[in-house]
């Protein structure tokens, strides 16, 4: 049975950014490092599928020199 994971949540009355990286180092912390680079990768493809789809993203290119 998969352990269970317990709910994390930033709740912030106003901007902080100290709090935001603490709450996010705290929770990275409890997180193996597969889970970690999965995490990465996953956020990596969305990134790519945004960028894909507003039209910033280019193919690869081959350039010649001469």
């Amino acid at each position: 049975m998969p352990k269970k994971r317990k709910a994390y949540i930033c709740q912030l009355d106003h901007d902080d950014e100290d709090t935001a990286i603490e709450f996010e180092l705290e929770f990275q912390s409890t997180l193996t490092n597969a889970e970690r680079f999965k995490m990465m990768f996953e956020m990596s493809d969305r990134i790519k599928k945004m960028l894909i789809r507003n039209g910033h993203r280019k193919p690869i290119e081959i350039i010649t020199r001469s």
